[in-house]
């Protein structure tokens, strides 16, 4: 007997999940996850070192969904100078109770806009509630998202956008969507990070991309990039005196180069992890205590924020007859 399958592109993923909708979600998929509800084994990585690619592996299941998932992520270094995108991936979705396929849908824009939304619950939970300007380091697939979760919950009246290539936040500056009502300004320095009261960087850099020193009292900081040993976005400095809280306190100790690398400069300890987001989220642990507080939410992302937005997506995307419906 044949089994239907609903195909999605990125644009139906876009339209069948809204980023109010996603952050509601990402705060299960969050609480889930600290309760220790959530099955996803640590993703599995494979290097192509000779095409200067890589490809990701994460299974992930979780009973209060009642499905679970494969997302299959590429990533190529070259991608961009050959007019590709830097990250490919789609997302397999499957029914809990007898294992069929149920969608299979792009997974780029999925990500995107679950990191989004990630970084959009942090804010809400960390960030001052008078924050209104941000800076974003990064003018690649992810900062769209980023802008648009920050804008989702704080009122943001002035965007600043850094890339090592000015072109790229230029470019940015433009797609960014007509709703998005409020400054937006190409930053010719990092410098500008002084001037912000938020920050994410969504980077694949090796180095720090701000100094501490430009980092005032009060900064929320949100770092999703750096998922590797290697790479490194926030100094350790400011680590060492921020609040920080993490996706996973077990895969940020594992992946989070930022983390990883201020632990073995003996600048951080890991017992200075003030907790997990779904922690805050349930209550467990507290966030921010002065409005002079630097915070920090480093994120490495985790399959089960794709596993709850993909099962609304599928949901969402049938209501509304979205993609095509193929039989296996």
């Amino acid at each position: 007997m044949s089994t239907p399958i609903r195909v999605l592109t990125r644009e139906d993923v876009l339209k069948a999940l809204t980023m109010q909708e996603a952050v509601a979600l990402m705060r299960t998929a969050f609480t889930e996850l600290s309760l220790s509800r959530v099955t996803a084994p640590q993703r599995l990585s494979v290097e192509m070192p000779e095409q200067e690619g890589r490809f990701l592996l994460m299974p992930i299941h979780m009973s209060a969904v009642g499905q679970f998932g494969l997302k299959l992520v590429s990533l190529f270094t070259k991608n961009p100078d050959r007019g590709l995108p830097y990250i490919h991936a789609v997302m397999l979705l499957l029914d809990g109770n007898d294992g069929r396929p149920l969608a299979l849908m792009d997974a780029e824009h999925l990500t995107a806009l679950r990191t989004g939304a990630a970084t959009a619950l942090a804010t809400d939970l960390l960030a001052r509630r008078n924050s209104s300007a941000l800076m974003v380091f990064g003018a690649g697939a992810q900062a769209r998202f980023q802008v648009e979760g920050v804008c989702a919950v704080r009122p943001i009246h002035r965007v600043v956008v850094y890339d090592p290539h000015p072109e790229r936040a230029a470019r940015l500056i433009r797609e960014l969507p007509a709703s998005t009502d409020c400054e937006l300004i190409v930053a010719r320095s990092p410098r500008a990070a002084a001037e912000v009261d938020i920050i994410c960087t969504a980077t694949t850099s090796r180095s720090p991309v701000f100094e501490d020193a430009d980092i005032r009292p009060g900064t929320h900081i949100n770092g999703i990039g750096a998922y590797r040993h290697d790479m490194c976005e926030i100094p350790p400095a400011t680590l060492a005196h921020a609040l920080i809280l993490v996706d996973s306190r077990s895969s940020a100790l594992e992946e989070a180069g930022d983390i990883i690398q201020a632990i073995r400069a003996g600048q951080l300890s890991p017992s200075q992890i003030q907790g997990e987001l779904g922690e805050i989220v349930s209550g467990k642990k507290p966030g921010r205590t002065s409005d002079d507080q630097i915070t920090v939410f480093k994120s490495v992302g985790n399959a089960s924020q794709d596993l709850v937005a993909a099962q609304r997506i599928l949901v969402n995307a049938e209501k509304l007859g979205l993609g095509a419906v193929l039989k296996l």
